[in-house]
């Protein structure tokens, strides 16, 4: 255990170390990829048994559910590492800032896209100003920002560190959105996967509705990596490191 951890320390230390093992990683991360995505439209599309109360129109969980926890997983790991990059002034907490920004603010979209699809048939709207989603909403603007903030600002040094400050500021719209159906009377439905509680959708369900969560956060690791590793290459490129790996 804690070997892993002194790798993992060297790898955020280490835009060599961090690409070299990140892109030995994409093959393994592409199998269970592609293997939970298929148990989890499988199982989750054709074995599970319709919603009691909903019917058929509930499948579409399996898509908007992790749509919605990337939007807010994508923007907290943003947050920690606009936390290194304004500590410790990482290069490649630089990088997690700048390539998971347009990641989030997709899966935003997608997440409010099926959230209004599922609502159609279940509120009898395609939108209302309901806590949760006017917050998922202030969300994707949030990204937005974050993206044109990013192309806008000319100078690198500035821009980078402006860009952390944006970051940290809008966190604070996470925890707003996670206790919004707590908080406030909303028509959106409580939390389905809960930590410290039961749940309360049955394991036919659930176990499709995990694999297509852990789908979606290999996916974002993938394009993560792919991206910045894409970015080292030709900010190193001067300095020959990469030929002279072992």
């Amino acid at each position: 255990m804690w070997s892993i951890i002194k790798l993992a320390q060297g790898c955020l230390l280490s835009p060599k170390l961090f690409f070299r093992y990140s892109q030995a990683m994409l093959p393994v991360l592409a199998v269970l990829f592609i293997i939970l995505l298929s148990y989890g439209l499988i199982a989750g599309l054709i074995l599970a048994p319709a919603d009691y109360i909903q019917g058929d129109a509930f499948r579409i969980i399996y898509v908007h559910a992790p749509c919605a926890f990337l939007s807010l997983f994508i923007y907290a790991v943003m947050a920690a590492a606009a936390i290194c990059a304004l500590v410790f002034n990482l290069t490649l907490a630089h990088l997690v800032i700048r390539h998971s920004a347009s990641l989030g603010a997709g899966f935003t979209l997608l997440a409010l896209i099926t959230g209004s699809i599922w609502g159609k048939p279940m509120w009898g709207t395609w939108w209302i100003w309901d806590a949760r989603l006017t917050s998922e909403l202030i969300l994707l603007f949030l990204y937005t920002g974050i993206i044109l903030c990013q192309s806008a600002l000319a100078q690198k040094m500035r821009g980078e560190r402006a860009v952390a400050i944006l970051v940290l500021i809008g966190f604070i719209d996470i925890p707003i959105i996670h206790y919004s159906v707590y908080w406030w009377n909303t028509l959106h439905q409580g939390a389905t996967l809960k930590l410290f509680a039961p749940s309360s959708i049955d394991s036919s369900m659930i176990y499709p509705l995990l694999a297509m969560i852990a789908a979606f956060l290999l996916y974002y690791a993938m394009v993560l990596f792919l991206r910045m590793g894409h970015e080292l290459t030709a900010i190193k490129a001067n300095h020959h490191w990469l030929e002279k790996m072992p």
